[in-house]
């Protein structure tokens, strides 16, 4: 059966609803459910920074939804850039997001065993039991998507709509109790600093918007469903976070706001008490379990789509008897292993989150690329549907791209080049074979 006719007759593993809750479930992770404490000093203020990232990763959205349009292909991001660009960019877009996917997971993993902490404290709070846990998590999920992605899509519908709900709730309940003058900015900064500091936070929220773009060869009727399913995933979670955050400001006083490390979980006890923290500290252990699923998804297609073109070594294409890439999964288990040893035996914390904001900025990489890949592809290919409308978006999500790469610092941004640069000698080497 051709690939077009596999699309048509629907039997392929990831439907419209399976991707919609990829896109929601990548970008839905652990920093959510912290960021209100962060964004407390700013109030009302913060709800515009809000307002920038989500104008800017709609753009994005949009974006990607053309491409994806024109050129369903796996790899989503890194195809779009070598389809425009050609393979050297191509490669380090690959190279780049690749490391922070597998970088991610450990991060997601680990903030998974932090929020059982009001259920299991005794595990959690042992540094080498609580490696163990995050690292046991890391390869079962790895194990479900290695027997096929059919029911690694389950469990992201699954864990997207048991995530939503602590969000939903405390926003819907803190809209019923609002209380304006919870939300009068108590940072002494300028109005135009605050909106950008608070954007420059807030669009963390927004990475893996285009994660739906990834597994496109295991999408049904991908030209139609990735873009659709990308446009909508961002819309609903823009609109999840404004009202969660509003929900968070509303009910807890700015000052206990700002110290408090589970925002929603406190947020939960003024309205229902011990039991309803507790709920809401369980539905954000599902949200980094329901991310980390989805990216263990991603870190899997994404290398073997590269691998296939002759750009990562062919090991990554191989696919196993259940049709998936287990050795790139495996793989990327692994590394996500070590970095979770490492950062629990040798008490590295700071290294770990340095590594991670790096892992973030290669993410960006590949938007700054992507977003003006459309004037090229118009250029050589007429059929390419590019209306003005879509080259001013295009233009904006440009510029958003570049707000977000600068919102990392220059420390954070000297590294990324290097590590993007680090890359090089495999692609030499895979180029003089």
């Amino acid at each position: 059966m051709t690939a077009h006719a596999a699309a048509a007759s629907g039997s392929r593993p990831i439907g419209f609803w399976t991707s919609a809750a990829l896109v929601m479930g990548n970008m839905i992770g652990s920093g959510v459910f912290l960021l209100p404490a962060s964004l407390a000093p700013y109030g009302a203020v913060s709800l515009l920074g809000w307002t920038v990232s989500a104008a800017g990763a709609i753009c994005l959205a949009l974006s990607f939804a053309r491409l994806a349009a024109y050129a369903p292909a796996a790899g989503g991001p890194y195809a779009y850039t070598r389809l425009a660009y050609g393979d050297l960019a191509g490669f380090l877009v690959a190279w780049g997001y690749w490391i922070s996917i597998w970088c991610s997971t450990a991060a997601l993993a680990i903030a998974f065993v932090g929020y059982l902490d009001p259920f299991i404290p005794a595990i959690v709070r042992s540094p080498p039991r609580a490696a163990a846990l995050a690292i046991a998590l890391v390869w079962a999920l790895t194990l479900v998507n290695v027997r096929g992605v059919k029911g690694a899509g389950r469990v992201q519908v699954v864990t997207t709509a048991l995530k939503i709900l602590p969000l939903a709730a405390v926003g819907i309940a803190g809209l019923a109790l609002f209380d304006g003058a919870r939300l009068v900015p108590a940072s002494g900064e300028g109005f135009g600093h605050g909106v950008m500091a608070t954007a420059t936070l807030t669009l963390w929220a927004f990475l893996g918007l285009e994660a739906g773009t990834v597994p496109a060869e295991e999408t049904d009727d991908a030209a139609r469903t990735i873009p659709r399913a990308t446009v909508l995933g961002t819309l609903v979670t823009a609109a999840i976070y404004l009202i969660a955050t509003v929900g968070v400001m509303s009910l807890l006083e700015p000052a206990a706001l700002g110290r408090s490390t589970a925002p929603f979980a406190d947020a939960a006890r003024t309205v229902g008490g011990d039991g309803a923290a507790a709920l809401v500290a369980l539905g954000a252990a599902i949200s980094a379990f329901g991310c980390l699923n989805g990216w263990v998804l991603v870190v899997g297609q994404l290398p073997a789509a590269v691998a296939r073109d002759g750009l990562f070594p062919r090991a990554f294409a191989r696919i196993s008897r259940h049709g998936t890439p287990a050795f790139a999964m495996i793989t990327a288990a692994t590394l996500s292993t070590a970095l979770v040893a490492m950062n629990y035996s040798r008490g590295l914390v700071a290294l770990f989150t340095f590594v991670i904001l790096l892992a973030t900025l290669s993410t960006l990489v590949p938007y700054t690329f992507c977003s003006l890949a459309g004037f090229i592809l118009h250029r050589r290919d007429p059929k390419f549907a590019w209306p003005a409308g879509a080259a001013v978006i295009a233009g904006l999500a440009f510029a958003y791209s570049l707000f977000a790469v600068g919102g990392a610092g220059a420390d954070v941004v000297f590294w990324g080049f290097l590590l993007l640069l680090g890359g090089l000698p495999v692609y030499v080497s895979l180029n003089r074979r």
